[in-house]
């Protein structure tokens, strides 16, 4: 709690009583089948029921399908007794981040509201307006909520296509960073997205998935959001192979029992942020094939408990120094963090597996592959 009394943290629900808004923030993962997981939003709700008051506003800002906020949430809600839009109030507002990118801030970010009356749209824009420069509000809760996945799939799909046309281009000879660059020269009709050794982050990889669920109950195929999905989910496959093909040729030495380093344990880099990161995946794919693996991250000296990967939890990242990179048969640039001293990489690894294009520009003893 601050001293001036005006933030209070607490695990006690009974205090929801006093508030005026409720604002619900808690993941929505998917499950092992990866179809969603409302278990955190509704056994949220669960725990607010009892303590909701009548003219209360109820805000969700999880990522989640069409409908959960009007039908699935409120029905939880009214287990209180009170009903929505008569007793209380209920709207979606989803979040909008781009972590790491300076020129904006959640308070400059336009935020999205929706809500299914008029008045409870009203409500939920001037909690918003008193911290956020714009808000945006739209028909429905349903809207909003497609809005955010329209935003993430838009980014699945799309670097979904550089993923695929890196392949091809790679078996052209042809180096996919370059067409990328080229074709971002148009002013007008192109949009440059940039391929990666597959996606990470809690909503681009699981945020598609809410949507294709919800589909299937309506019998609509979604095809090509789910293709889109099978590309990136392979990337990282495609990435130990390539390191694979590149420890062959340049050291004639095979994956089972080669010493590999991995740049980058963050899915994106200059964060502190671990969902999703395809560097996890990477490091166990790479473990199965019998290789060594270590990896250097500024940003987590000790990898966290994670829910899919917890035999990872508690590995430390290595010092990079000369000594240090010279002791590993490959070293796999998975992310591009800044702070990292890529001339020295080039100067004393072996073979660099570069998935960011980092080493551009960049030139040593080592023998650089993109992948």
């Amino acid at each position: 709690m601050r001293a001036d009394g005006l933030f209070n943290v607490t695990t006690d629900f009974g205090k929801i009583a006093d508030v005026d808004v409720i604002i619900i923030c808690v993941p929505t993962p998917l499950s092992k089948h990866r179809e969603p997981d409302l278990e955190p939003v509704l056994n949220t709700g669960r725990s607010i029921a009892p303590h909701l008051q009548k003219g209360q506003l109820v805000v969700l800002e999880s990522s989640t399908y069409p409908g959960t906020t009007d039908s699935e949430l409120a029905g939880v809600l009214e287990q209180s007794g009170l009903k929505k839009d008569e007793d209380f109030y209920l709207a979606y507002s989803p979040e909008r981040e781009d972590p790491g990118n300076e020129s904006f801030s959640t308070s400059t970010i336009p935020k999205i509201v929706g809500a299914d009356t008029p008045l409870a749209r009203d409500l939920v824009a001037a909690v918003y307006e008193g911290v956020i420069s714009e808000v945006v509000s739209v028909a429905s809760s349903r809207t909003a909520e497609a809005i955010k996945l329209t935003e993430n799939i838009f980014r699945s799909v799309n670097i979904a296509l550089v993923n695929e046309l890196k392949v091809i281009f790679d078996a052209m000879d042809i180096d996919v960073w370059d067409v990328i660059d080229g074709a971002a020269t148009k002013p007008f009709g192109f949009m440059p997205f940039y391929p990666g050794p597959g996606l990470g982050g809690h909503c681009i990889p699981i945020d598609p998935f809410y949507l294709t669920y919800k589909a299937r109950e309506y019998e609509v195929p979604t095809r090509f959001i789910e293709l889109a999905g099978e590309i990136n989910t392979k990337m990282p496959q495609l990435v130990v192979s390539k390191t694979a093909q590149a420890m062959s040729l340049v050291s004639q030495k095979a994956m089972n029992g080669a010493n590999v380093l991995i740049i980058g344990m963050a899915y994106k880099k200059n964060i502190d942020d671990m969902r999703e990161s395809p560097s996890l995946v990477l490091t166990e794919l790479l473990e199965a094939e019998g290789a060594n693996v270590a990896f250097h991250d500024p940003f987590f000296p000790i990898i966290p408990q994670t829910r899919e990967h917890s035999e990872l939890a508690g590995r430390k990242s290595v010092d990079l120094t000369p000594e240090v990179i010279a002791r590993f048969d490959a070293v796999l640039i998975s992310t591009n963090h800044d702070g990292v001293d890529y001339q020295m990489l080039a100067e004393h690894a072996a073979l660099i597996v570069d998935t960011r294009n980092a080493m551009k520009g960049i030139s040593g003893k080592a023998v650089v592959v993109k992948a």
